[in-house]
Formats: C-alpha cells, sequence, structure tokens
C-alpha cells in the first residue's frame, strides 16, 4: 500500500556527501524523542543534535528546518509502521492492526503525537502534513482491511464502513489523548468484539 508523501519531506536538496539512511533513522529517532519530551513548539536543531550526538551541519544537510524535520519523521514513522495484516479474517485484520497501532501509540511516538496535535491549529503547514501522512496511512490501512472483509463476503451489506474507519482509530486515540487508560490487548479486543464487528460484521 503507497501512503502519500508531503513534498514538503523532500524540498530540501540535498548537499554535500551522499546520505546515510541509518544516520537519517537515528536522527529521526531524536527529534522523535525530544518532541515526546519538550514538544514541537520547544523543539530546537541544537536539541536533536546534542541527543543524538551529531553535529548541528549533519541535521541541516539533511533538513532545511525542524519543520521539515517533523514532517518527513511523520512520513516515515507512517509508512514504516502502519502496514495491513492479512490474516484471512476481518476479526482477525482488525485485532492485528489495532494491537499494532496501540503499541505504536504506547511509546514515544505517541507521546510525540500528543505534543503535535496540540500545535496543529497553530501551525497550518504541519497540520496538513500530519493528515497527509500519519492519519491517512491508518484510515487506509482501516479500509483496505474492510475492503478485504467485504471481497471475503464478511460485511453487512449496509455496513457504515466509514464510521468504522473514524471509530477505530478515534478510539486509541481518545485512550491516549484524553482518559489516559492502557491501550492494552483487553481494550482492543473490547472495541473488535463488542464494538465494530457488531457494526460491520455478517452474521453479527
Amino acid at each position: 500500500m503507497a501512503t502519500p508523501v508531503y513534498d514538503g519531506a523532500a524540498r530540501s536538496p540535498q548537499r554535500g556527501r551522499p546520505r546515510d539512511a541509518s544516520r537519517d533513522d537515528a536522527l529521526r529517532q531524536a527529534a522523535l524523542e525530544v518532541m515526546a519530551d519538550v514538544g514541537y513548539r520547544a523543539l530546537t536543531m541544537d536539541a536533536v543534535a546534542a541527543r543524538a550526538r551529531a553535529g548541528k551541519a549533519t541535521i541541516y544537510r539533511r533538513w532545511e528546518s525542524k519543520l521539515d524535520l517533523v514532517i518527513d519523521t511523520c512520513t516515515q514513522l507512517a509508512q514504516r509502521n502502519l502496514t495491513e495484516p492479512d490474516t484471512g479474517s476481518l476479526g482477525g485484520d482488525l485485532r492485528e492492526f489495532l494491537s499494532t497501532f496501540a503499541g505504536f501509540l504506547s511509546g514515544p511516538i505517541g507521546k510525540a503525537a500528543q505534543a503535535l496535535v496540540g500545535e496543529l491549529p497553530h501551525e497550518p503547514e504541519l497540520a496538513t502534513a500530519f493528515r497527509d501522512t500519519f492519519l491517512i496511512a491508518q484510515r487506509d490501512v482501516l479500509r483496505g482491511i474492510l475492503d478485504r472483509a467485504a471481497e471475503r463476503g464478511e460485511l453487512k451489506p449496509d455496513a457504515p464502513r466509514g464510521t468504522v474507519v473514524e471509530l477505530a482509530g478515534a478510539a486509541l486515540i481518545y485512550r491516549l489523548m484524553l482518559t489516559g487508560e492502557a491501550l492494552d490487548g483487553a481494550f482492543v479486543d473490547r472495541m473488535v468484539d463488542q464494538v465494530l464487528l457488531p457494526l460491520v460484521g455478517k452474521g453479527q
């Protein structure tokens, strides 16, 4: 599945020696950790450089600004972590994806996402990039799961697919950002068995 890539992530021209992909990942991870600690607004290239034990020039050879760095980090996270499961059943696919997504949100990525969401109303370019990478990727995976279930004959004819796509991700985000309760297997099981499958599953 192709994940939309925000143009800003690639707008910085390469300069100097060829880029080392492993170094890029280390710098993105450092940016993620700093953002989880202090938020987007307080994030600086100096802090990322210190966390990654790199020179600031190393970062600026790759990204022109912290906005470019954060957008690229979100893009890479979406592409690498939000992949479609294929267990052969609607319940299995929903359970596997939501368990993976819950684990994804329970660590530094979730803390960074919380920091970002608070800034989105004030940073239009960041908001667009976040929606076009992180959010669309999650929604596309869920749509793919439902489409395959329909092909297998598992969905009700009038299944509200759009509602399920919104509910599945929203329930995890609600726990993460508002209640602070655990994003654990028990919660995922309740969501799948008591909410999502009854809404769309044939024979539920």
